[in-house]
């Protein structure tokens, strides 16, 4: 029997958004459309979207749908050429969504450097917002995700939304990986945009949203019909976005704690063989996420392991085309080009149990143990 130990690339369909998905398949209609049957769809997305909206603490009118969270990360920073933004500053561990469209911008870009356990250099961010030129740089725009998805570790969005506040700038926040996980306050992170994705979190793939703040200015990149208040044409996946929500719902009140329990076990047990070592592990992370490098063990070969022992782990971001790299992110944080080479992610879910890490911590530690004196020897 197979186990899925990788939640953030996609975490299965929850039986209660599968449920929503046939509803709404069944139900029909456009819901741009008047009659009976747009009616019906269109109470299905707004109802969706009151959800969602109370779910991430913020109003209705300002959750936009989109096809994922890679588009709503592309429309977000497509807006701040249009809001007198000339450079564009980016944390050095965002995800390829946010890092390669700020570099497809046009606009100059800056890398918010972090910490070695992954954690945004506020400081820097401070001090830079203090001597910036709006002559020379326009509207500052900042971009930091809430939650890594390589190492889990959490960044201080709320410090740095109050300071991008206070140098009257936009900040964005890539919000994808709370989904599911761990709570994520749209209003009180002080953000002007966030990211989300509803495979996250159990939900249907192709279904996101950009949550806007009420100053936020949007430059909308979809033309057509006008929906979504005219900020991104195209008729709304209706079943995507009642999974979506449903999925959401589903979230039990304990998942988070009882995910931190098992991760923290795993991580017990792997720290302990030599030559392991934790990434992020002094910072505070999402509880389901365990970064691991492996001295002399490349992470594809660790992911072609365990695969075929029947295990689904990941070596860094699953957004790049099924290619297994060295991980960009651990080496801002420090890691040598070996290990930042030999890093796995394993990320549990709302279905991963005591026994699946259990049969998880047993294949690894023996792979290993058999594989390193080979790998140390021919290195």
């Amino acid at each position: 029997m197979s186990v899925y130990l990788d939640h953030n690339a996609t975490s299965p369909l929850r039986a209660e958004a599968r449920e929503a998905l046939a509803r709404a398949y069944d139900a029909g209609g456009n819901p741009s459309s008047v009659h009976g049957a747009g009616r019906t769809a269109r109470a299905i997305v707004e109802t969706a979207r009151t959800s969602i909206a109370s779910h991430f603490v913020t109003r209705a009118e300002d959750v936009v749908f989109t096809s994922g969270g890679t588009e709503a990360n592309n429309l977000a920073i497509s807006s701040a050429k249009a809001a007198g933004a000339k450079r564009l500053i980016i944390s050095a561990i965002e995800h390829d969504a946010v890092r390669d469209a700020a570099l497809a911008s046009g606009l100059e870009v800056e890398f918010l450097p972090v910490t070695n356990d992954g954690v945004a250099d506020i400081a820097w961010l401070e001090a830079r917002l203090s001597g910036w030129d709006r002559n020379a740089d326009g509207t500052p725009f900042v971009a930091l995700m809430a939650a890594n998805n390589e190492t889990g570790v959490l960044q201080p969005v709320e410090a740095a939304g109050r300071l991008v506040r206070e140098a009257e700038g936009l900040f964005q926040v890539d919000a994808v990986q709370m989904a599911g996980k761990l709570s994520f306050d749209f209003a009180g992170s002080l953000a002007h945009y966030a990211a989300l994705s509803a495979h996250k979190a159990g939900g249907p793939q192709g279904t996101g949203a950009l949550l806007l703040a009420c100053d936020a200015p949007l430059s909308r990149q979809m033309h057509g019909g006008g929906q979504e208040k005219g900020r991104r044409s195209g008729t709304e996946n209706v079943a995507g976005i009642a999974g979506f929500a449903a999925a959401l719902e589903a979230v039990g009140a304990d998942e988070a704690a009882r995910m931190a329990v098992l991760r923290d076990a795993l991580q017990s047990r792997l720290e302990s063989v030599e030559g392991v070592r934790i990434w992020g592990a002094g910072a505070q992370r999402l509880p389901n996420t365990l970064c691991v490098s492996a001295e002399a063990w490349p992470s594809e070969i660790q992911v072609i392991a365990m695969d075929l022992a029947g295990f689904a782990i990941s070596a860094g971001s699953a957004c790049s085309s099924g290619k297994v790299r060295k991980s960009r992110v651990l080496e801002a944080m420090g890691a040598s080009e070996a290990q930042a080479a030999s890093a796995i992610r394993i990320s549990l879910g709302w279905m991963t149990t005591q026994d699946d890490v259990n049969r998880f911590a047993d294949a690894w530690m023996r792979e290993y143990a058999r594989i390193r004196p080979r790998m140390a020897a021919a290195g």
